[in-house]
């Protein structure tokens, strides 16, 4: 059986500004879907959702720029992976059969259909039995939940008193880490782009307070009034600006972890913002430190057997905005920067 595959490919580098059809683009394959062109250790996928995550950005910049150095870049002509789960059509490893619902970490193409290793699938979902829907499965439980969770447990090591600071807190990690934060007995303010959105992390995420950051014309002002104690901790997830406001405001020893920059995404490293006042962090001694999941898997099934508990008790929860179709993915992708996007972004194939 060989079937039409959709997928989407890499055709132009995008080394600034937001990527469209010109770097991005959908085509069509065939596919063969027979047991015999299936290769040992490898199984065809049906894909079902689609994880968009805002690092995809940087895995388009093309191998001059400097972001090559952290984030993989796919070449041109190359199909673009991500993180997604799918159905097994056809299975060459006697670990996997037909029907079998995976969680792939990285590693799925961006495709209706495609063959993988069976190392590239990270687990076997049974979400009839666990009581856990396919999508909490990309947000809780997917990268956003296990970013946020290394960021609060793990690098800030968020206790009960702390004042915790998270920067685009209604996004897929910002809406989680807050929970997380709430959880563990912190006071917890949040920033966003809308009032629609600190509404929304207030009443459904339990965020102590937050604010509007395209209404205050003064960071370091803001920060001032939510936090006339200081903070303990940071969740950055948009650099520029916001972090260097931050920096006046930090308590001795204060923890920032560095989730992501997503405000520096579309710009090239001599466009992005410098921080200026890095000499705070020396008095106060100050941990400021980066990180990618991958180098905290170890501490994964201590994250699920948490979050999978929160979950079933209704202590955590996410919101999803569901695009339908793969035709959706560029679209869905430039949605996170802007204004317009609530929670976590996934696609849900026609498959689903």
């Amino acid at each position: 059986m060989a079937v039409e595959n959709r997928e989407w490919y890499l055709a132009c580098y995008a080394p600034h500004g937001v990527p469209n059809f010109n770097h991005l683009k959908l085509r069509t394959v065939s596919l063969s879907l027979e047991p015999h062109s299936i290769p040992d250790g490898h199984v065809a996928i049906e894909t079902l959702l689609l994880s968009i995550d805002p690092y995809l950005r940087t895995t388009f910049t093309g191998p001059h720029n400097l972001d090559g150095l952290y984030f993989p870049q796919f070449q041109l002509n190359e199909v673009i992976r991500g993180v997604g789960i799918g159905r097994v059509k056809v299975s060459k490893d006697s670990k996997y059969k037909e029907g079998d619902i995976v969680l792939v970490f990285g590693d799925l193409p961006f495709a209706e259909y495609s063959v993988i290793s069976s190392t590239n699938i990270f687990t076997k979902i049974d979400a009839a039995s666990d009581g856990i829907s396919l999508p909490d499965y990309l947000s809780c439980l997917g990268v956003p939940g296990f970013a946020a969770w290394v960021s609060i447990e793990v690098l800030g090591k968020a206790k009960e008193g702390s004042n915790v600071f998270i920067s685009a807190a209604s996004g897929g990690v910002g809406m989680i880490a807050g929970q997380l934060a709430k959880l563990r007995g912190c006071r917890v303010i949040g920033t966003t782009g809308s009032d629609e959105k600190v509404k929304l992390m207030k009443e459904e995420f339990g965020y102590d307070d937050g604010f509007n950051y395209n209404k205050e014309a003064d960071f370091d002002a803001a920060l001032s009034k939510y936090f006339p104690d200081g903070i303990d901790v940071y969740v950055d997830n948009v650099g520029g600006k916001m972090l260097e406001a931050v920096l006046n405001h930090v308590n001795k020893h204060a923890r920032i972890p560095l989730c992501g920059m997503i405000s520096q995404y579309n710009k090239v490293w001599t466009e992005r913002d410098g921080v200026r006042n890095l000499l705070n962090m020396v008095g106060k001694e100050v941990r400021m430190e980066g990180f990618m999941i991958g180098s905290h898997f170890n501490r994964f099934d201590d994250f699920a057997k948490e979050m999978k508990k929160y979950i079933k008790e209704g202590k955590v929860k996410a919101k999803h905005k569901i695009n339908i179709g793969i035709e959706s993915v560029l679209d869905s992708l430039n949605s996170l920067f802007t204004s317009s996007n609530v929670g976590k972004v996934i696609i849900q194939f026609n498959a689903q």
